[in-house]
């Protein structure tokens, strides 16, 4: 039996997209003379969520909820200045998307970031790719590793969640994965490490965007 339909996580996965999001934030830390922080480090404050990335990076006397909510309208603001700066699809990524479009299968996007800058993103860095669904987070779908997002987008892709390989690079997208019943794929090159996306539910690693489209063929037991 083959997989019918690829997922994808979309920061780490398929943009690396670190580096903006990093002086981003810094410069949200720098006008309030808070101490910023290493663009690695910021690896493990992505991935859940805007508001999960301002806790973490805020000072830990300094996350109420106030300063919390100030400091994400803040974020969105200086995001929305630079998210393209230096983000770009990881190398690899446009080939695997070309022979996955070339066989017919089915692709959408399922990210953490909300859901105006997720189409923003593949709009204006993966638009020569038709994804059927983009979707972000929105008050209707819940952050990941909550499933129902990626059961929505399954349903878009009329294709039954245990059909669908969801590629992403954290814990929290194989947790995702195996939430919504869908075949978890972990991708080294991202954010995370192996470990954390074995750890989580992953049920195959790929380091190369080129090992996802054979993985649809057969799947493995």
């Amino acid at each position: 039996m083959t997989l019918k339909a690829v997922i994808f996580d979309l920061d780490g996965t398929l943009l690396d997209t670190l580096d903006d999001l990093a002086d981003a934030m810094n410069a949200v830390l720098e006008l309030r003379d808070y101490p910023t922080h290493p663009v690695d480090d910021y690896r493990y404050f992505v991935g859940d969520g805007m508001v999960m990335l301002v806790r973490r990076a805020l000072p830990v006397e300094w996350c109420g909820e106030k300063q919390v909510n100030e400091c994400v309208e803040a974020f969105r603001d200086e995001y929305a200045r630079r998210w393209d700066n230096k983000t770009r699809p990881y190398d690899g990524v446009a080939d695997m998307l070309d022979e996955l479009t070339g066989r017919g299968v089915p692709l959408a996007v399922l990210s953490n970031k909300p859901h105006d800058f997720t189409k923003l993103c593949v709009s204006k860095l993966l638009g020569r790719w038709r994804f059927a669904a983009v979707q972000g987070v929105t008050d209707e779908v819940p952050p990941k590793p909550d499933g129902r997002g990626a059961a929505l987008v399954a349903d878009t892709l009329g294709v039954a969640p245990p059909d669908v390989l969801y590629l992403g690079d954290t814990g929290t997208d194989m947790k995702t994965a195996v939430a919504a019943g869908m075949y978890a794929v972990g991708a080294t090159w991202g954010f995370r490490g192996a470990d954390e996306l074995t750890h989580a539910g992953a049920r195959v690693l790929v380091s190369h965007p080129r090992e996802t489209p054979p993985l649809l063929q057969v799947r493995p037991a």
